[in-house]
């Protein structure tokens, strides 16, 4: 019974400690394949969603959810007495008060990076833009070493440069100009109804999820584009290089900014001041700048459906889960958590969007996968000597202070006992009984004190 009871709360601990990396495998993965479809699926009344407003919308729903968290901390310390406005008060001279407008700058890299996100998506297929996107480590590893001074070993300076041959082999195209531009221009349909749904699960069609649309009428250039999207995969490489700089920039900066603080302040209070501070260039320079003319014309929520709904919240939620266990996962967990994120992308685009693997893909994909794994994971080592155990360290205040004889001193504070000394025992000689002294040697009387005692006096 007493072994029962043991083995449920491990399980519930390895069940617990499972989860975060879970939670995010789950949203990174749902993200990606829900951004890449909403940007080319059938528009809704023939218009396609502002991805400004997405963002928008993306830190609203961060903010929301921070700010009620935060909330509830404050209150947990709170009399029951305090009024609601007072909670409300001292939240917000806690998220305006000490180095919060540093957090400004990785807020405003982080919409930087969600706008990016997604351009790459709406012109790469889901399974490049995910291994292309793993450039992160290298543009993270290149600011740490910059502005946190980080050490690099070479090992991970190898797999680094591994990882940028496998995004270089992804990218080759190897596929005719002709089939390239068929590609591009081909659109997918996903069943939009569970009747559509049942149906493609009993066979219905070619025994493929997906319906591949043409474009075949005429009509302005703009409304071409919008039925059927054009991927132009050279501006999804340069917008998803955009955001691992922006995303590895704004990581290190937060980081140096915690270290820097003097103030304990807690992680909910952070998420709202990154939120806070993220809404102002959301808000003014994608919406009211980039795109307020077309706000103005057809509504802030054109072309919205569910699964741009779905995006939103599931990016607002992954980038709360990522900030809050941050700390907690363990890095060999990290580094697990991002290669099933690629493995299942890969398998999706290939299920879903009809992905069609080539061989440099294949490579490309295992040499980023074995350098993503082996970079986040501390413990591996190439190396046999990593085989022995650490060397033994002993500080200072453990050794023994020799003095100028060589014999070791006593602390100045410790109760000891001094014995008589003869000559003989200084000279290195000892003996069972007495003898006489060598010839040179004076005897030297007993090192008692004046009170005939063997203690010294303190």
């Amino acid at each position: 019974m007493g072994e029962r009871t043991q083995r449920q709360p491990s399980g519930l601990r390895a069940a617990a400690s499972l989860a975060p990396w879970i939670l995010f495998t789950a949203e990174s993965t749902a993200f990606v394949l829900l951004a890449h479809y909403s940007r080319v699926m059938p528009p809704t009344d023939g218009k396609r969603y502002l991805t400004s407003t997405a963002v928008f919308l993306v830190e609203v729903v961060k903010l929301a959810i921070s700010l009620t968290m935060a909330l509830y901390d404050v209150s947990k310390t709170a009399p029951p007495s305090m009024p609601a406005t007072s909670l409300f008060f001292s939240l917000t001279s806690a998220v305006f008060s000490g180095d919060s407008w540093k957090l400004a700058i990785p807020a405003a890299l982080d919409v930087l990076s969600n706008s990016l996100l997604y351009i790459a998506l709406s012109n790469l297929r889901a399974a490049s833009f995910q291994i292309t996107f793993q450039l992160k480590f290298l543009t993270t590893a290149i600011f740490g070493l910059m502005l946190l001074k980080r050490s690099i070993p070479a090992r991970k300076w190898g797999l680094l440069l591994l990882l940028v041959v496998g995004v270089a082999l992804v990218q080759i195209p190897d596929a005719s100009p002709e089939q390239m531009l068929q590609d591009d221009h081909a659109s997918y349909h996903f069943p939009r109804s569970l009747e559509e749904w049942k149906a493609v699960k009993q066979g219905a069609g070619a025994g493929s999820s997906l319906h591949k649309r043409s474009a075949t009428y005429e009509g302005i250039e703009e409304d071409i584009l919008t039925a059927d999207p054009h991927l132009n995969p050279a501006i999804g490489l340069l917008a998803t290089i955009g955001a691992s700089l922006a995303s590895g920039l704004a990581g290190i900066y937060f980081e140096k900014v915690l270290k820097d603080s003097s103030n304990h302040i807690s992680l909910w209070v952070r998420n709202v001041q990154l939120a806070v501070y993220s809404l102002f260039p959301a808000l003014f320079i994608g919406i009211v700048f980039r795109d307020g003319e077309k706000i103005a014309e057809d509504g802030f929520f054109q072309g919205y459906n569910w699964a741009v709904w779905t995006t939103i919240i599931i990016q607002a939620l992954g980038g709360i889960v990522s900030a809050f266990y941050a700390s907690n996962v363990q890095r060999d967990a990290r580094s697990l958590a991002t290669t099933a994120n690629i493995i299942l992308s890969i398998v999706g685009s290939i299920w879903l969007f009809e992905y069609e693997v080539t061989a440099s893909f294949l490579l490309g994909s295992a040499a980023v996968l074995v350098a993503t794994h082996y970079y986040g994971n501390p413990t591996f080592n190439p190396a046999m000597g990593s085989l022995r155990p650490p060397p033994i360290r002993i500080d200072a205040y453990e050794k023994d202070p020799a003095g100028p004889d060589g014999s070791p001193v006593a602390p100045p504070n410790d109760f000891s006992i001094k014995l008589p000394t003869s000559p003989f025992l200084s000279d290195g000689m000892s003996s069972s009984r007495p003898t006489s002294p060598a010839p040179g040697h004076t005897r030297v009387s007993s090192s008692r004190n004046a009170s005939a005692s063997y203690f010294d006096e303190k």
